[in-house]
C-alpha cells in the first residue's frame, strides 16, 4: 500500500519502515508522472498493470482510471465520482492567492496616491487655468521626483502582474476538465492615462469629501451614487485659436483675454470679424447685374467714366497712316483731381473708321494700370483667352467703313483702373490660295504698291465703369496703429481691417494662375508709401494672417515696384 509520495527513485538508504514509502512514484504539479524503481523488479506481465493501478491511485485518488493520450493525461472518472478531475483544494488555494495579489495591487496604488511625491506634485499644479491631459503630462515629465516614484510603482506592479499571470495559468491547467470554472480576478493594469485622468479628477471632481471621475471629452464629473456634490469650479481653457489667452482673475471659469483674431464676448472668445470696408474703400455699385448689362449694351453715358485721352502718335477724329503701331491712353489722374475716388472698369468702346476699300484690319492690345505709376506696372488684358471676353464689332450706318469695337467685362471681369493703355496696329487681310480662307500680313511685309492700304481714324474712345469712395487718410490711420495702437486690441483690429481690404482688392485682379498684388499698388501709388513701408506692411499682414483660424494665405505676382 502506498502511503507517501516522494521525489526521486528508490534509493539505497536504510528506511525504518520501507513499506510506507512510495519513492517509486514521482508526481509533478501538472499531473505528468514518471515511474521509476519498484516496477522494474516486478515480472513483465505485472509491470503494466502495476503502473496503471499506481497512477490511478496517485493521480485519481482511486476515483477514476488514469489515461494518457496525445500528450495529455486525465482521469476517466467512475460513476460515483464525476468531479474526480477537479482538485478543488488546490484550485481554492490558488483563488485565494490571486485574491491576495489583487489586495496587494490595490495597496500599492493607494500607497502611491498617499506618497509625499504625489501630494507635492498635486500641490504644485496651476489652478488658474484648465489642465488637459497633455499639459498634466508635460508637468509630470518636468518633476523628476514624481517620475521616480511612478517608475517604482510600475516596477512593483510588473512583478505582481507576472505572479498573477503564473497563478492564472496554473488555475486554467487544473480546472480545464472541471464542470465549474474557477473564479479568476486579474488585477487591472493602470496606465499613465489612468493616472492623468485620476489627477484631473482630484483637481475638478473632489468637492464635499466626494471624489468623482472627470471626463475631458465632456468636461463633466461623474460623482459617487449619481450625486452632483463632487463638482468643482472648472477653469477656462487656455490655448491657441478660440481658447482663452488667459482666464479672468475675478472668475476663472471665464476668459480674461483672447488670441489674435478673436474677441472677448461674455466670457468667451469668438472669431473677430472685420468691419465693413466701405469707410475706407468702396467696391460695389448700386446697379444690379441686369441693369449693368443693359447699360453696357446701350453704351449708356450714365456709366461712362470721363478720362483724359493722351497720345503722341495720333489725334481723335483725324485720319492717320496705320502702317505703324499707334499708342494711346486714357487716364484719370486721380491723385491730382480725384484723390477721394478709386475706379472700376466694366467695359471699353472705340469707334474706328477706315477709308473705302481699305484692306486693313485693326488689331488692339489693351493694358490696364490699376492705381497709377509707370506703364511697366500695367497688366495685359487677355482678350479672348481662357473664357475672357472678346471684342464685339458692330457696323455703323455711315458712308465710311466705321465700326464700334466694344469689350464688355461686366461684373465677372471688372477690375480697378487708373489708366488704360491701348496699342493699335494694323494687319492686311487677303484671300488665301484656295480663295475661301483669309490670310493676314503685317503692312511692312506687304510690298505690292498697287494695293490700297488706306487710312484710319478713331472718332471716340469711352471707358465704362463707376467710381467708388476712397479715404487714404483713414487707411493711413489703420497703418499707423500697427506701430502705435490706440487701445488694447486696436492693433489686431487694424490688422484685421487691412487684411480684409487686401483680400478684396486682390480678388479683383485679372484671370491667371496667380493673383496680382494689386494691394501693394494701392499702397504705393494712392497712399504714396515707400517700397520698404509696403514690404513691412505686407509682412505684418502675412504674420497676422498665419495666426488666424481657418485661413489660407495665397501667393501673388508682383506688379508694382
Amino acid at each position: 500500500q502506498v502511503t507517501e509520495t516522494r521525489t526521486g527513485p528508490l534509493g539505497c538508504s536504510n528506511y525504518d519502515n520501507l513499506d510506507s514509502v512510495s519513492s517509486v512514484l514521482v508526481q509533478s504539479p501538472e499531473n505528468k508522472i514518471q515511474l521509476q524503481g519498484l516496477q522494474v523488479i516486478l515480472p513483465g506481465y505485472l509491470q503494466e498493470h502495476f503502473v496503471q493501478a499506481a497512477l490511478s491511485y496517485i493521480a485519481c485518488n482511486s476515483e477514476g482510471e488514469f489515461i494518457c493520450k496525445d500528450n495529455d493525461c486525465w482521469c476517466q472518472c467512475g460513476p460515483k465520482f464525476p468531479e474526480c478531475n477537479c482538485p478543488y483544494m488546490d484550485i481554492q488555494a490558488m483563488e485565494e492567492n490571486l485574491l491576495r495579489l489583487s489586495e496587494t495591487w490595490n495597496a500599492y496604488n493607494s500607497e502611491f496616491e498617499e506618497s509625499d511625491e504625489f501630494k507635492l506634485f498635486m500641490k504644485r499644479l496651476p489652478m488658474n487655468y484648465f489642465l488637459n491631459t497633455s499639459t498634466v503630462m508635460h508637468l509630470w515629465t518636468m518633476d523628476s521626483n514624481f517620475q521616480r516614484r511612478y517608475e517604482q510603482l510600475e516596477n512593483s506592479m510588473k512583478q505582481l502582474f507576472l505572479k498573477a499571470q503564473k497563478t492564472v495559468h496554473k488555475l486554467f491547467g487544473l480546472s480545464k476538465r472541471c464542470h465549474k470554472q474557477p473564479l479568476i480576478r486579474m488585477p487591472r493594469q493602470r496606465s499613465s492615462n489612468y493616472w492623468l485622468n485620476r489627477i484631473q479628477s482630484f483637481l475638478y471632481c473632489n468637492e464635499n469629501g466626494l471624489l468623482g471621475s472627470f471626463s475631458e471629452e465632456t468636461h463633466t464629473c461623474t460623482c459617487p451614487n449619481d450625486q452632483v456634490a463632487c463638482h468643482g469650479f472648472l477653469p477656462c481653457t487656455v490655448g491657441d485659436g478660440s481658447a482663452c489667452l488667459s482666464c479672468a482673475p475675478d472668475n476663472r471659469t471665464r476668459c480674461g483675454s483672447c488670441n489674435a483674431g478673436y474677441m472677448l464676448s461674455q466670457g468667451l472668445c469668438k472669431p473677430e470679424v472685420a468691419e465693413s470696408t466701405e469707410h475706407y474703400i468702396g467696391f460695389e455699385t448700386d446697379l444690379q447685374d441686369l441693369e449693368m448689362k443693359y447699360l453696357l449694351q446701350k453704351t449708356d453715358r450714365r456709366i461712362e467714366v470721363h478720362a483724359i485721352f493722351i497720345s503722341n502718335d495720333m489725334r481723335l477724329n483725324s485720319w492717320f497712316d496705320p502702317s505703324w503701331r499707334k499708342r494711346m491712353l486714357l487716364t484719370l489722374k486721380s491723385n491730382k483731381y480725384k484723390s477721394s475716388l478709386v475706379h472700376m472698369i466694366l467695359g471699353l468702346s472705340l469707334q474706328i473708321c477706315l477709308t473705302k476699300n481699305s484692306t486693313l484690319e485693326p488689331v488692339l492690345a489693351v493694358y490696364v494700370n490699376p492705381f497709377g505709376g509707370s506703364h511697366s506696372e500695367s497688366w495685359f488684358m487677355p482678350v479672348n483667352e481662357n473664357n475672357f471676353p472678346d471684342w464685339e464689332r458692330t457696323k455703323l450706318d455711315l458712308p465710311l467703313q466705321c465700326y464700334n469695337w466694344t469689350l464688355t467685362l461686366g461684373n465677372k471681369w471688372k477690375t480697378f483702373f487708373e489708366t488704360v493703355h491701348i496699342y493699335l496696329r494694323s494687319r492686311i487681310k487677303s484671300n488665301g490660295p484656295n480663295g475661301n480662307e483669309s490670310i493676314y500680313y503685317e503692312p511692312l511685309e506687304f510690298i505690292d504698291p498697287s494695293r490700297n492700304l488706306g487710312y484710319m481714324k478713331i472718332n471716340n474712345i469711352q471707358v465704362f465703369g463707376y467710381s467708388m469712395h476712397f479715404d487714404p487718410e483713414a487707411i493711413r490711420d489703420l497703418i499707423l496703429q500697427l506701430d502705435y495702437p490706440y487701445t488694447q486690441g486696436s492693433q489686431d483690429s487694424a490688422l484685421l481691417q487691412l487684411l480684409e481690404i487686401r483680400d478684396r482688392v486682390n480678388k479683383l485682379s485679372p484671370p491667371g494662375q496667380r493673383r496680382l498684388d494689386l494691394f501693394s499698388c494701392l499702397l504705393r501709388h494712392r497712399l504714396k508709401l515707400s517700397t520698404s513701408e509696403v514690404v513691412r506692411i505686407q509682412s505684418a499682414l502675412q504674420a497676422f494672417n498665419a495666426k488666424l483660424p481657418n485661413t489660407v494665405d495665397y501667393d501673388t505676382t508682383k506688379l508694382c515696384s
